[in-house]
């Protein structure tokens, strides 16, 4: 089952200080769960925090791939920002996501997160999410587009702009 997993900073402070920090969590995101068999479906980066879609393939997967991030990516901010401890607010927190309509939330709830915040008016002028291959304006390495999202149309186009449709519908909403 897919799993809706968030990783906050300690004392809500900062995760990432700038786009180095992101690019780094991205590409050790994508090693721990290439080596894990961890398959990623949506993602936000916020400042303080992450939320992730993740689809892991045995039991234990995805506390081997959480661990291999965290460690790694505490280990190379606290060294690039000359800081020492912890980065992170505890483990990570995970949920089971056990339904088509749930995971569809989880993905809209994900990358919402930059509007909610009032960083960006709309999704996709955050630089820092899945949103824009949701939408079909690009193809991210990072992702594997979850079965249930390719359901939503038979063409990219057809599954962008449903997908964009059920986007606008969850503004203003704080829903999972």
């Amino acid at each position: 089952h897919p799993v809706h997993v968030t990783q906050r900073g300690v004392n809500h402070c900062a995760i990432f200080i700038d786009e180095e920090d992101r690019h780094r969590y991205r590409h050790l995101l994508q090693e721990a769960c290439a080596a894990h068999s961890v398959a990623i479906h949506a993602f936000v980066l916020m400042s303080n925090h992450v939320h992730l879609l993740l689809t892991p393939a045995h039991a234990g997967c995805l506390a081997r791939a959480m661990r291999s991030v965290g460690q790694n990516h505490v280990q190379a901010f606290n060294a690039r920002h000359g800081r020492s401890g912890s980065l992170w607010q505890g483990r990570y927190k995970s949920s089971v996501v056990a339904t088509d309509m749930h995971l569809l939330r989880v993905i809209r709830y994900i990358e919402l997160n930059p509007v909610r915040a009032a960083l960006v008016a709309l999704a996709e002028d955050y630089r820092w999410s899945s949103v824009h291959s949701h939408l079909a304006r690009a193809c991210d390495q990072l992702l594997t587009l979850h079965p249930v999202y390719l359901a939503l149309g038979g063409q990219p186009d057809q599954r962008a702009k449903a997908y964009g449709d059920w986007l606008r519908q969850g503004v203003g909403k704080d829903e999972l």
